[in-house]
């Protein structure tokens, strides 16, 4: 990298048959298979009612969720719970009119921290009973503003979770992450080299701005991208059994959904590589 020199106890057989994990969302038969793809109607922040793919593989120890925007965007999100990676993609449409091509690929890479989401194999166990419900979060968590400094070489991404080769094989160009968390990870043994340090201020670029602030499409500029997980699974609930003997256990016994937004800001060689922040 340049200059970066639970084990909870089961309920009662009759308990786990009931089992809801959320209004129209059960548990399923015993013995069912660690990949698992759900089908959720959920509203948007703006409204608008959109349908979100989440998928969950408990072997690899990881969970992806994908949605379409309305305007076209494509967001997925992975969560590599084995190497404490998250990575974002958007794919959005191109503006052909302004010389883009018909569509542009980002993908965001950070620290995938404890708690932010459920296991996965939780995640894997969910079943819907009603897929015509539309769903909203029950909470929403605090924006999060990014600043990514550092380019991420895909050739090398297996180096940091195997995902990245497909997640963001249309953005070989365009995969950032943060010099914190470039530096967590090489801790932990990722090679370096794979990393390498983009242009910030004040060292490199002091009179950088926002792309939204520049005039000329081929000049360099800071370029904002923002994106929202309007719902998925953040914390399992639990509730509590007394048994015979009059030991209270607890156990899985729903859970909780949540909504985020992302922002995230980077360098970018020319503006035309971010029109979108004209309209933002």
């Amino acid at each position: 990298m340049r200059s970066l020199g639970l084990r909870v106890p089961h309920p009662p057989q009759l308990l786990l048959l009931l089992l809801l994990l959320i209004p129209g969302l059960q548990a399923p038969a015993a013995g069912s298979s660690g990949l698992s793809e759900l089908k959720v109607r959920v509203r948007l922040p703006d409204g608008q009612v959109t349908e979100e793919s989440l998928q969950a593989d408990s072997d690899a120890d990881c969970i992806s969720l994908e949605l379409h925007k309305p305007d076209g965007t494509l967001i997925s999100f992975t969560a590599d719970f084995k190497r404490d990676v998250k990575i974002f993609r958007a794919l959005i449409l191109g503006e052909l009119e302004k010389g883009q091509s018909q569509f542009q690929a980002l993908c965001f890479i950070t620290r995938l921290h404890h708690n932010e989401i459920i296991p996965s194999e939780a995640m894997a166990k969910l079943r819907q009973k009603n897929p015509r419900a539309v769903r909203q979060a029950e909470e929403v968590r605090g924006l999060e503003q990014l600043h990514m400094d550092v380019a991420v070489n895909f050739t090398k991404g297996a180096w940091l979770s195997p995902h990245i080769h497909n997640v963001c094989a249309e953005a070989r160009e365009a995969i950032y992450t943060r010099e914190e968390d470039a530096k967590f990870w090489m801790e932990r043994g990722v090679d370096g080299s794979i990393f390498e340090a983009l242009p910030s201020q004040p060292a490199d670029i002091s009179s950088l701005r926002r792309c939204r602030h520049v005039g000329d499409r081929w000049r360099p500029c800071l370029c904002h991208y923002g994106l929202n997980l309007a719902w998925y699974p953040c914390l399992l609930k639990y509730c509590h059994n007394r048994e015979p003997s009059g030991r209270l256990s607890s156990y899985k016994c729903g859970i909780r959904s949540c909504q985020k937004s992302y922002n995230f800001d980077y360098y970018v060689p020319q503006k035309q590589l971010c029109l979108w922040d004209e309209d933002t």
